[in-house]
């Protein structure tokens, strides 16, 4: 009998041991001193083509929940690949409503796109410098700091619709799909908020709504008639919203970079903080990049360190072009 008790209590020693390495090992982040630790996951929205290896090589520590969208096979899929990330996004926060981690960042799937607040466009860095106790005290961030593009105010609803100009096709189809996805609430006049549909929110933020909700805002984008695109934008511009916001949320940038990034440094004038977020010649970026610049010129390492550490500067002209350019 003892030699069965010394047994069974073995095995359990072995499988608390197990647990607690899957935890280590998947879901806790190093403990902060005199914070205790906290599970954190990266849901990335993706295509079965995309490649998101560069997320397991230089953020080891998180664990990932990558949707593929247009693969109904995959782990984790979604019922239909429409409305751009918002799909993925919606899907997770039902999927895991009663089993979240203590913080997840939602975000695309590329290291390098110009949705990422850095000099070069690059990821790592961005999610490297999370201030993590910071991001779990405001449950709710953007990933953007810089307000070139949604700041102070992407959407101006209190136009008539005749005076809108026709490319705004989000800002003519904002307010009725608000009255659709925000029954009973007032039509804000402004909706404000830096692009691009990247942010951090805790357990306790989703949590204070229902599931029920989050369902009804993903059958919206099921049966919505709008094209993917402005569906998925309707959505980028209502996340702050949903997580307790007010319509216009424009932190002062340079408070932003601090909090968020660890970034103190930084000189902002006007929302801007000198090209640490260069407006990009076009939305796609050269393939190569980042060592392919925008002319297709060869870029050695030196000339990158030169480009992201100029970067904090308020007054700078470089290669990056300016605000005037156009995202095609």
């Amino acid at each position: 009998m003892v030699r069965v008790i010394v047994v069974l209590l073995g095995l359990s020693a072995i499988g608390v041991s197990l647990r607690t390495s899957y935890h280590s090992q998947h879901l806790l982040m190093p403990a902060e001193e005199g914070r205790g630790r906290h599970s954190k996951t990266f849901v990335v929205a993706s295509l079965e083509k995309d490649d998101v290896s560069w997320l397991h090589k230089y953020l080891p520590e998180w664990h990932i929940s990558r949707y593929v969208a247009d693969n109904a096979s995959a782990n984790l899929t979604v019922p239909k690949n429409k409305g751009q990330e918002a799909m993925v996004y919606l899907t997770y926060m039902i999927d895991f409503y009663d089993n979240f981690p203590d913080l997840m960042v939602f975000m695309h799937n590329g290291r390098y796109q110009w949705h990422n607040d850095d000099p070069l466009y690059d990821a790592v860095p961005v999610l490297r410098n999370l201030q993590l106790p910071y991001l779990i005290s405001q449950q709710y961030t953007n990933l953007r700091c810089v307000w070139t593009l949604g700041c102070p105010a992407e959407m101006e609803l209190d136009k008539s619709i005749e005076t809108i100009d026709a490319s705004r096709t989000t800002e003519i189809a904002y307010p009725k799909a608000f009255e659709e996805l925000f029954p009973g609430q007032t039509l804000p006049s402004t909706v404000g908020v830096a692009c691009c549909a990247q942010f951090v929110v805790t357990r306790e933020k989703i949590l204070e709504r229902p599931v029920e909700d989050y369902k009804r805002y993903r059958q919206w984008l099921l049966d919505t008639p709008l094209d993917d695109y402005v569906s998925g934008r309707i959505l980028e511009y209502s996340w702050h919203i949903i997580f307790g916001k007010p319509p216009v949320h424009c932190p002062d940038p340079k408070e932003c970079y601090c909090k968020v990034f660890g970034q103190c440094d930084l000189e902002c004038v006007e929302g801007e903080c000198g090209q640490h977020w260069p407006f990009p010649r076009f939305s796609t970026l050269p393939r190569g990049w980042p060592t392919v610049g925008w002319d297709g010129e060869i870029r050695s390492d030196e000339v990158l360190a030169g480009l992201r550490g100029n970067a904090t500067a308020a007054s700078i002209t470089t290669e990056f072009g300016s605000k005037s350019s156009v995202l095609t």
